[in-house]
């Protein structure tokens, strides 16, 4: 988890730092942290959209400029050609919804986070893939 912690400190995002490790067989398959897609301008220069339109945390996903941190760890491994089939992912906050969708599809067999994320659908998501998610 500190590795994940270290990856989140190059977050760019306003509102939360988020990094994200995925591990299978004691090795690092991928990290990735949230921000802007490469080449966009980060959120740190033009700032936060949903900030500004006073959007809670867990809704609206769709309007922020920022890749997820879990997200930003599968496209490095498919990007790479690294198969995570298998893996735990260790995430500083429980993922969305939609990062858990990904990471269902993505077949990773356990979810470890550090911070919770007001996301019940994700949770419950997770508990009908039989997929663990476990918070330390």
């Amino acid at each position: 988890m500190s590795i994940a912690e270290m990856v989140a400190e190059r977050s760019t995002c306003l509102r939360r730092h988020v990094g994200a490790i995925i591990v299978k067989d004691k090795r690092i398959l991928a990290t990735g942290y949230n921000g802007a897609p490469s080449g966009i301008v980060h959120c740190e220069k033009v700032g936060c959209l949903r900030e500004t339109l006073k959007i809670p945390a867990g809704e609206r996903h769709e309007i922020c400029r920022g890749t997820h941190a879990e997200q930003n760890a599968i496209i490095q491994a498919a990007t790479f050609a690294v198969n995570i089939g298998g893996a735990t992912i260790y995430t500083t906050h429980q993922p969305c919804f939609i990062c858990t969708k990904m990471l269902i599809n993505a077949h990773i067999v356990k979810i470890v986070y550090r911070k919770e994320y007001p996301d019940e659908l994700a949770i419950s998501m997770l508990k009908e893939a039989n997929i663990p998610s476990i918070k330390i």
